[in-house]
């Protein structure tokens, strides 16, 4: 499993602070995007993996352990403020929100599509296995 880590340079003036993600980086073009937070410190959250779905993570707030699984190796990695990771599709994805404060933002490859998930780690297993 290749973990790609964005380190993106977070400008910082007198007028605040920009965080700039170019989109044309991606290896997907964005249908969707979503945040989460006021997460309790500790809850974990995703703990699935997409058919087709990829998503770009990016910690806006906070530390953010995330840990991705491709069927046979687990991958962990403390996202903190302005660091993203790349999910590809068929990659079991979890979240442990370490801070309260913290926020998750993704950019997402797709619309949302029930059909997509695959919220069985043993199911999840035997795809990847049976694909490779």
């Amino acid at each position: 499993m290749k973990l790609n880590i964005f380190n993106n340079e977070f400008g910082e003036a007198n007028l605040g602070s920009l965080l700039p993600i170019e989109l044309n980086q991606l290896p997907f073009i964005p249908k969707r995007i979503f945040l989460v937070k006021d997460v309790p410190t500790g809850v974990i959250r995703g703990e699935h993996a997409h058919f087709k779905t990829q998503q770009l993570l990016v910690c806006l707030r906070g530390k953010i352990k995330v840990n991705l699984h491709d069927g046979k190796n687990l991958t962990s990695s403390i996202l903190e403020e302005n660091e993203t990771i790349f999910v590809d599709k068929m990659i079991w994805d979890s979240q442990e929100f370490l801070t309260y404060d913290s926020i998750l933002l993704s950019l997402v490859s797709t619309n949302y599509d029930k059909s997509d998930y695959i919220e069985d780690f043993d199911l999840f297993t035997t795809l990847t296995k049976d694909s490779k």
